[in-house]
């Protein structure tokens, strides 16, 4: 098989983070497209049939006929699609079940992902991409991604009559998607799922070592995944192999997301164990991949071509391109399964189309982060 030239490469590349560079530049435009193919697809659900979504064909009527839900609102919908009503709220068959890492209410989150849902997080590959392209390091994608991603089956659960098995979106994702990407994750999903759905710590330690195993004769350009667990496990290679990421890999840029503060306050720990590596912050959850960092400044830019995004500000509901630079608000996304989430998260607005999120929606969030700020000496603009 003839092996592609640098420019095909280039060219295939450019195509993957295109529509998200065409929608930073016109933010309004690429939001109104993406609400009418969300319209076409919540069209087909019964959620979506009653509240007219086949009628709906501007921002002002999709606000006036879908009300803002949160998961607890959703919940007795998604316990009945999980048990086989499928087009309450879908219109494909669930590929998995995602579950929270954290919780609502004590209790996790379960969220669907559907062929269409796993198509769009091949957007969380874009900061790599991006990467890439503008610093013309093509070679990246001849090593591996270090795979440290939870497993994507963690267990079963009764649904009805039904039992369904369920894991962590990160993991469902590698497992259904990595073929397609550029990238070879190492170990492979395959190998983390054979583990076991465990979370001790002996869990993880066993997880450690089959990434440190596998990956050591590795040439490791990139690292992918949550912040906290990458410092882990750089904790464990010292603990356990007395050495450090760094003493192993040349690691290029790490894309890590999960948690606030990861160009700021993680980033010197983070730099301490895998070296000077660049940063790219991803901002994601559960429900979805929602942003990416594209150049030196520390915040992420909207996935504006993928999702529909609107925010609860003190002047009332505005889209996410509206936000004022120092405005915040709640985040409140469209995806193509779930029309209006509050996903509870606190989104900081600078120049646009630059944000950071900050936080969960909670009273102390605002505190905690200026204490960040000044513990990290995050001072003035990203």
């Amino acid at each position: 098989m003839q092996q592609a030239s640098p420019q095909d490469v280039q060219a295939r590349l450019q195509a993957l983070v295109q529509p998200w560079y065409q929608s930073l530049a016109d933010p309004a435009a690429a939001q109104q497209a993406v609400l009418t193919q969300l319209l076409s697809g919540y069209a087909c659900t019964q959620y979506g049939q009653q509240h007219g979504a086949d009628k709906v064909t501007s921002i002002e009527q999709y606000r006036q006929a879908f009300p803002i839900v949160t998961y607890e609102g959703l919940q007795p919908l998604i316990q009945r699609t999980m048990a086989g009503e499928i087009d309450l709220l879908l219109y494909e068959r669930p590929v998995g079940w995602a579950i929270t890492r954290g919780t609502t209410r004590g209790e996790c989150k379960f969220v669907p992902m559907t062929p269409t849902d796993l198509k769009m997080r091949v957007s969380a590959g874009r900061a790599v991409v991006n990467y890439a392209l503008r610093t013309r390091d093509l070679a990246v994608f001849q090593g591996a991604n270090l795979n440290l991603n939870f497993p994507s089956v963690v267990g079963r659960v009764r649904a009805g009559e039904r039992e369904v098995e369920y894991g962590y979106s990160s993991g469902i994702y590698v497992r259904y998607v990595s073929q397609g990407t550029p990238l070879r994750s190492v170990p492979s999903q395959e190998e983390i799922d054979a583990l076991g759905g465990g979370k001790t710590v002996a869990d993880w330690e066993r997880r450690f070592e089959l990434a440190y195993r596998r990956c050591e004769k590795e040439n490791v350009t990139v690292l992918g995944g949550v912040a906290p667990t990458a410092l882990e496990f750089g904790r464990y290679l010292f603990r356990v192999h007395h050495v450090y990421p760094k003493d192993l890999w040349k690691v290029r840029i790490m894309t890590l997301g999960s948690v606030p503060g990861i160009n700021t306050k993680y980033a010197p720990a983070l730099r301490a164990m895998y070296g000077a590596a660049q940063i790219a912050e991803i901002y994601g959850a559960t429900e979805g991949m929602f942003g990416q960092q594209r150049d030196e400044r520390r915040a992420w830019s909207p996935n504006y071509d993928l999702f529909f995004f609107e925010v609860e500000t003190k002047r009332g509901v505005v889209m996410l391109h509206e936000m004022q630079p120092g405005e915040s608000g709640s985040l409140v996304v469209s995806t193509c399964i779930l029309p209006r989430y509050k996903i509870g998260d606190l989104i900081l607005a600078f120049d646009p189309p630059y944000f950071r999120c900050i936080g969960r929606d909670q009273p102390f969030t605002w505190l905690r982060y200026f204490w960040d700020r000044l513990t990290s000496l995050d001072f003035g603009a990203p």
